[in-house]
């Protein structure tokens, strides 16, 4: 079986919630799109836990995004000699904006870790795609953390390498592909319709699975076989 989540938010105990309830075997496979990161209490754990598995693949969210670049820059020790490489104004600005969208958990877990431990995360994001196309059964899908900017219906998802793609919100009216089911993230579901507060969004071939478990709503999974939706609170 094939399963997509995304935003998990450090959100942990949801995510192994949801991996004992959907019975998650060697055999399936699981895509994130995208938002492991910040605000939850356990990111680190979280994506080391994922990065242990061969069967998760993860994609890049704007959170991955903020926090790879900063916690490189963590591991390098400031001196007088690199101070203004390592220490100006585009770091600082990165930094408050990180902070500012919940960095404090993965700062707190990361600085935890050892060097190795350290390396081994890092070289992880390294891994992170930035969208996948992939056919389960009779269907096919577009899974992408946020948006496709600049659409064209005769591009290929691959062609996208914008990092617009983590950031815009997707035109959740609008029908991308008469083909291809499109799923994104990035959006807690509550902010685009409230009567799917904590719920998966279906409009057309348009599927949102962002149910703001980050926000301290339900973590919600779709299962692409059936399109069976599964959740944890």
């Amino acid at each position: 079986m094939t399963y997509v989540m995304s935003d998990l938010h450090g959100q942990y105990e949801k995510y192994r919630k949801m991996l004992e309830l959907i019975r998650f075997s060697d055999e399936d496979e699981l895509y994130v799109l995208g938002d492991v990161l910040d605000r939850g209490p356990h990111p680190i754990r979280l994506l080391r836990d994922m990065s242990l598995r061969h069967n998760v693949f993860p994609l890049m969210g704007n959170h991955e995004h903020m926090a790879e670049t900063l916690l490189r820059r963590l591991c390098v020790e400031i001196t007088e000699q690199n101070a203004e490489t390592q220490v100006t104004a585009d770091v600082l600005r990165g930094m408050l904006l990180w902070q500012q969208n919940g960095s404090e958990s993965t700062l707190r877990e990361f600085r935890a870790l050892s060097a190795d431990e350290r390396f081994e995360i890092l070289s992880y994001l390294e891994e992170f795609s930035l969208c996948e196309e992939l056919t389960v059964g009779d269907n096919r899908f577009v899974l992408v953390h946020a948006s496709l900017p600049d659409f064209s219906p005769e591009r290929s998802p691959y062609d996208y390498e914008d990092v617009r793609m983590l950031y815009e919100r997707a035109d959740y009216d609008r029908e991308y592909y008469p083909d291809r089911y499109l799923i994104t993230g990035h959006t807690p579901t509550l902010i685009i319709d409230p009567a799917c507060r904590g719920r998966i969004l279906r409009r057309g071939r348009h599927i949102a699975i962002d149910c703001g478990a980050g926000h301290g709503l339900p973590l919600g999974c779709l299962r692409l076989d059936d399109l069976r939706e599964f959740y944890v609170d």
